[in-house]
């Protein structure tokens, strides 16, 4: 029976407080991408059960998260959490298309 795809959810946070915030923000990424859980798991060179239990907030090894992340074409940004705050106008603007104080024409 053929794997089905995780729809998207525009409410994915972009800010990770916890383990099941990482795998909203995998499992949309991959649903963006339109990859079924094996074709995504191959793409990141790890095993399906292993994204699954990424996405389902469950521990993964960091060298194990990176190669998903890269996979899946993300990056993960760590900045101290005032930083944040100043950054978050820069990630809502770049996700709804907009122009940045930061990018250049």
């Amino acid at each position: 029976m053929p794997r089905k795809l995780p729809s998207t959810d525009p409410l994915t946070p972009q800010e990770i407080h916890q383990l099941e915030d990482l795998g909203r923000i995998v499992r949309n990424q991959r649903a963006q991408a339109k990859l079924r859980i094996d074709d995504a798991a191959a793409l990141s060179f790890v095993s399906s059960d292993l994204l699954s239990r990424l996405e389902n907030a469950r521990p993964v090894t960091t060298d194990k998260l990176l190669k998903v992340l890269d996979g899946l074409g993300l990056r993960m940004l760590v900045v101290p959490a005032g930083d944040a705050v100043l950054l978050k106008p820069e990630l809502e603007a770049m996700r709804a298309g907009g122009k940045t104080s930061g990018s250049h024409e």
